[in-house]
């Protein structure tokens, strides 16, 4: 299958390597602004097509999937324009900026028959999928802790005065967005939405979020969710029952997660990664445009919107 690419930063590279271990992934053109940088990405990928109109692109035949990467408030524009042409879409996380936006993106695949997913790693992976199937040993549940805080390169030039993209509004970003998503995406695939949501949030000068916490409400239990790009933290995740504590390495990117039961029995539950954690984004991509669904069993268009409506 052949990929556009739009985005040409250290997260399409990642995405590349990973791809390339499918076999039926290929480039087949880079988009760029910048038709300097482009050709620089390009080459570095041996891709021979680079295009500076983004529609010239979607309608030049080189392509029959984009992936993108943009900054997270060109997503919407950029996949309904690629659904409109035919181009089926694997956008990153967050998929969109607005409950509106999603609508209309779903609108769109399901108008033109075109697959849409968001590239939330995590959720289509081995040791996640693992995690599912396993989270009823637990018994009833009663907390569920998720965080990611990870202190950001681009925050030390922030405080010299230093605006990059990661601490910009207007382009979607912050922290809940960037990094809170991976903890709002996995509770949503595992307990649903909750009854009600308590938010904490320490806005920066620019007026993107710095850090922030969440507690979402539900009938038994509750999720508590901690992220920052401003500090680290080294912690497990977990998820608390009445028979025992799931205990997850990395909420983000999840490959050890243990089962510790009240009796002191310890239960290992992790599925071993033959690939990068993007290859199963790909591999879930590919099966579905191949089966004709517009949509993930896994992650469902229905999943996307319900993690939209707490990130806005």
């Amino acid at each position: 299958m052949k990929f556009g690419i739009i985005g040409t930063n250290w997260i399409t590279d990642r995405f590349i390597k990973a791809a390339k271990e499918h076999p039926e992934f290929s480039i087949g053109a880079i988009f760029s602004r910048n038709e300097e940088t482009g050709r620089a990405f390009a080459d570095k990928y041996e891709v021979k097509s680079i295009y500076t109109d983004m529609s010239e692109m979607f309608q030049s035949g080189d392509i029959e999937a984009v992936y993108i990467a943009s900054p997270n408030a060109f997503h919407a524009e950029q996949s309904i324009l690629a659904m409109k042409n035919g181009i089926h879409v694997l956008c990153e996380k967050p998929a969109v900026t607005s409950l509106n936006e999603m609508d209309l993106v779903i609108k769109a695949s399901a108008e033109y028959q075109i697959t849409f997913m968001e590239a939330m790693k995590s959720t289509v992976t081995p040791t996640f999928l693992s995690l599912k199937k396993n989270l009823d040993k637990i018994g009833s549940l009663r907390r569920i802790v998720f965080h990611f805080n990870q202190y950001s390169s681009r925050y030390d030039k922030y405080k010299e005065g230093i605006i990059e993209n990661a601490f910009k509004p207007e382009l979607g970003n912050g922290a809940k967005a960037d990094l809170g998503v991976y903890c709002i995406a996995p509770i949503i695939h595992l307990v649903g939405e909750p009854k009600s949501v308590l938010k904490n949030t320490y806005i920066l000068s620019t007026g993107a979020d710095g850090q922030g916490s969440m507690i979402l409400n539900y009938d038994e239990f509750e999720a508590v969710i901690m992220y920052s790009k401003i500090s680290d933290s080294h912690l497990p995740n977990e998820i608390q029952g009445e028979n025992g504590v799931i205990e997850i390495d990395k909420i983000s990117d999840p490959k050890q997660i243990s089962i510790k039961y009240n009796n002191g029995q310890v239960e290992d539950i992790s599925v071993t990664h033959k690939y990068d954690s993007m290859y199963y984004e790909v591999e879930e991509f590919i099966n579905c445009v191949k089966n004709k669904q517009v949509e993930s069993a896994i992650n469902t268009h229905e999943i996307s919107r319900n993690v939209i409506k707490l990130l806005v």
